[in-house]
């Protein structure tokens, strides 16, 4: 027999919204949704209200997971990472509910929590967590895409519930999107470590997918054997070889490619020549980068640079 559930009640403050709400909201819908839960928002400093809520963020003064409170304003907070950063509301959100939303999956939870909800809370609590190299210029933020939509003082009398709860669906997106990717990353990690397992010569590393630079830089860059990286165009039929980075803080390559292969493009025969690779298609200039019409090709690129 169905029956409809009773949507749980979220409450958070009224007036401006910041980061700080509208992602500690995201946590809590996208972690709802898991069991096919729908919610409903009401923004208000009303006690009454925030008492029978089923969630309260951002606003009572109260942090206590028990009964599902997750205030930061009280005099005592709401404690700090072991790396200092005290939470905000969106992360502890992301602390309590954000696990599971991660398939539990705890490294890519960590990761988020680096990439996103630490610096939200260090700016909501106002922390600083950066120094700009040149003045007046800053990053920008996470938050800003959102935000951006906040009322201007020339906008009077729009409705700024409607636009927080707008503007929460996006957050919910890009942030779905951001725990999908990390967790695809972290398959693609597993993949690449096993092929660095299986591989005769560690130095040569051989994937059948197409993985982004970030991803098998970062992981192979940890390791101290691997000088190149063999793996096919997502794009075309076309193969790849790319020069392993010294480590995931440089773009310095720890063997790059000969000076006399650099810069030759579009089958050049001199490339062909030079290598002995007669499908050779490509040497960027910056000697970190080659493409090949096969697999075969690529291999021999690779141990034919080893070499040089």
């Amino acid at each position: 027999m169905s029956f409809l559930k009773k949507k749980k009640i979220l409450v958070t403050h009224n007036g401006s919204f910041h980061a700080d709400d509208l992602f500690a909201c995201a946590v809590l819908i996208i972690w709802l949704k898991k069991s096919n839960q729908s919610v409903k928002i009401i923004r208000t400093r009303d006690k009454e209200t925030i008492d029978k809520a089923d969630y309260v963020f951002d606003v009572g003064g109260i942090y206590d997971p028990v009964s599902n409170r997750f205030d930061h304003h009280q005099k005592e907070g709401a404690g700090a990472r072991a790396n200092g950063i005290p939470y905000a509301s969106c992360g502890l959100a992301w602390k309590h509910f954000g696990l599971d939303t991660c398939d539990n999956n705890m490294e890519v939870w960590n990761l988020i929590d680096r990439k996103i909800f630490s610096s939200l809370d260090a700016i909501d609590n106002g922390v600083d967590i950066i120094s700009p190299k040149f003045k007046d210029v800053m990053p920008y933020s996470a938050d800003q895409p959102f935000l951006i939509y906040s009322p201007t003082w020339e906008e009077i009398g729009i409705n700024e519930d409607l636009i927080f709860k707008q503007q929460v669906m996006k957050v919910v997106e890009v942030l779905e999107r951001e725990i999908y990717v990390a967790l695809t990353d972290h398959r693609g990690k597993q993949l690449i470590n096993e092929a660095y397992t299986k591989a005769t010569d560690k130095r040569i590393i051989e994937v059948a997918n197409d993985f982004p630079r970030y991803l098998f830089q970062d992981t192979l860059s940890l390791l101290p054997e691997p000088i190149y990286f063999i793996y096919p165009s997502g794009h075309s039929s076309s193969w790849k070889v790319e020069a392993i980075r010294k480590n995931s803080e440089t773009f310095e390559s720890r063997k790059m490619f000969p000076e006399s292969w650099r810069g030759l493009l579009d089958r050049d025969p001199k490339l062909v020549e030079l290598t002995g690779v007669p499908d050779v298609n490509f040497c960027h200039r910056g000697g970190f980068y080659m493409t090949v019409d096969s697999k075969e090709g690529a291999i021999a690129l690779a141990k034919k640079a080893l070499l040089a």
